[in-house]
């Protein structure tokens, strides 16, 4: 598969070499690649006595010990170096992450052996999920430049009126390689107690979402972005379809709607975590239609992926194929995430250069 994506690649090149050639001009494209990954779980071994993380502590029923988080530190930043690598031959430039547990950790990915090399900087708030995990973003300083960021609280309430408390939702302006766009980094409520009792959370994240976009859009109907997550529900679902109003095919855009590049994996059959014989696809991306039209001078929507090499699987057994995942329940098993990463890639064409001629 990813022999044919960067065949495809190379063809468009060629393409674009042919369509300027009578000029004697040949076309160069730039990538840069967007990912976003849900870690499992990356607390440190510390307790903090304000949230619930006394189990995943050295005495807490996951013995979760230094040795064991440092296994999965190295883990994470070794995944998140080799995204969209084939491409560009660099890590990705944004990188979107949920369940981290707070700066600390995120710190000591982006320090590691891995990714130190490429200076990452990082974007975070403290949550009020009582499990104490947050969302955050990772950029790299030579690609990506932050001028804005605010986290929006989703704010829900159980059946006494007490509020539930969740995860943010981190929203990030920025200029990328001098463009501007919007970034927003999700971790939707989870399906815990059923997925039909737990969707009114969903579509409440969903309307937050959906009032983020369209306020920036207000400010700016050029504004570009692109939401991103572990959304806990399907690229079909009545969160996504309904309330973002998304869309799988481009055709179908329109002024109101949103494209889903996943969709058109999770009709195949692909997802990114897998839970009683059947895959799931929550972790997604969300863009405005004008990623699709902007000019060939600017960033533009190519291509989405799962990032799922054999190493990130399980390999035999029942679950063959599975992800690959730090704990089965309580019981350690040394893997990554319960969830596979996703990437997308964007286009640009830069300063065509005409090529070299002989001198008479």
């Amino acid at each position: 598969m990813l022999l044919n994506d960067i065949g495809m690649l190379r063809w468009w090149l060629v393409l674009g070499f042919l369509g300027f050639s009578c000029w004697g001009q040949e076309e160069t494209y730039q990538i840069r690649t967007i990912a976003f990954y849900n870690v499992e779980n990356l607390f440190d071994t510390t307790n903090d006595t304000l949230v619930l993380d006394d189990e995943r502590t050295p005495n807490g029923v996951f013995v979760w010990t230094k040795e064991r988080y440092q296994r999965k530190i190295a883990h994470i930043s070794g995944v998140l170096a080799e995204i969209g690598m084939p491409f560009t031959k660099a890590p990705p430039d944004l990188i979107g992450l949920c369940e981290v547990e707070n700066r600390e950790v995120v710190n000591d990915l982006v320090i590691h052996p891995n990714l130190a090399h490429w200076n990452y900087g990082i974007i975070h708030f403290d949550a009020p999920d009582e499990r104490g995990i947050d969302v955050a973003l990772l950029y790299r300083k030579a690609a990506f430049l932050p001028t804005d960021f605010k986290a929006v609280p989703l704010m829900l309430f159980d059946v006494n009126g007490y509020r539930d408390y969740t995860r943010d939702q981190l929203v990030v302006t920025g200029l990328l390689d001098g463009e501007q766009i919007h970034l927003i980094v999700n971790h939707w409520p989870s399906r815990s107690g059923g997925m039909l009792r737990s969707q009114p959370n969903r579509i409440a994240a969903a309307q937050c979402n959906r009032r983020i976009i369209d306020s920036l859009v207000a400010l700016d109907p050029k504004a570009r972005i692109i939401s991103m997550g572990d959304l806990n529900d399907d690229p079909r679902d009545e969160s996504l379809r309904k309330v973002l109003r998304t869309v799988q095919k481009p055709e179908q855009l329109d002024s109101t709607k949103l494209f889903n590049p996943m969709e058109t994996f999770f009709k195949k059959g692909r997802g990114t975590l897998a839970y009683r014989d059947n895959w799931n696809l929550f972790d997604q991306f969300v863009l405005t239609p004008n990623w699709l039209t902007s000019s060939k001078d600017q960033f533009r929507f190519w291509k989405a992926g799962i990032h799922s090499p054999e190493y990130l699987k399980i390999r035999d057994g029942k679950y063959k194929g599975y992800p690959y995942r730090t704990y089965v329940g309580t019981t350690y098993q040394g893997g990554f995430s319960d969830h596979f990463p996703v990437y997308l890639l964007l286009l640009r064409l830069v300063a065509p250069t005409a090529p070299e001629r002989d001198v008479p």
